[in-house]
């Protein structure tokens, strides 16, 4: 598990995209255990993915594959989950974006990184079919 205090550094930071999101979880998204649910967690990265996605699209995007999804470890009720997102590839009519969630705890003195997932989005037309990307 990565974790670093709130004035460390992290080399990763350039690597992490811009943060889209920054959501605290409530009372009624923790499971039996005392941790967030992970659908409650996938939800805050297709939210933040689809964002980047529809920016670079200019126009209306669809998720179609969540590749690679690890959960690293849990999200607690007091956390701050970060949710960074930047564009990994790009095809004719698709993109990848990779998400990491990061959870600040202890009143901001500890980051540790929670999840990480690569979304695949693909561009839509009028008819929700697939569409182009505009050139970058």
């Amino acid at each position: 598990m990565t974790t670093r205090s709130a004035e460390g550094t992290n080399n990763n930071d350039a690597e992490q995209g811009e943060p889209i999101l920054r959501v605290v979880p409530r009372p009624g998204d923790i499971n039996a255990n005392g941790h967030i649910f992970g659908g409650w967690v996938l939800s805050q990265m297709d939210i933040a993915a689809g964002i980047v996605a529809s920016r670079r699209a200019d126009g209306p995007v669809a998720t179609v594959a969540i590749e690679a999804m690890k959960f690293i470890g849990p999200i607690l009720l007091h956390d701050v989950i970060s949710v960074f997102a930047r564009i990994e590839r790009t095809g004719r009519t698709s993109m990848g974006i990779r998400i990491e969630v990061i959870a600040s705890r202890n009143r901001g003195t500890e980051e540790v990184m929670v999840t990480e997932a690569l979304f695949t989005f693909v561009a839509l037309d009028e008819n929700n079919r697939p569409r182009a990307l505009p050139a970058a």
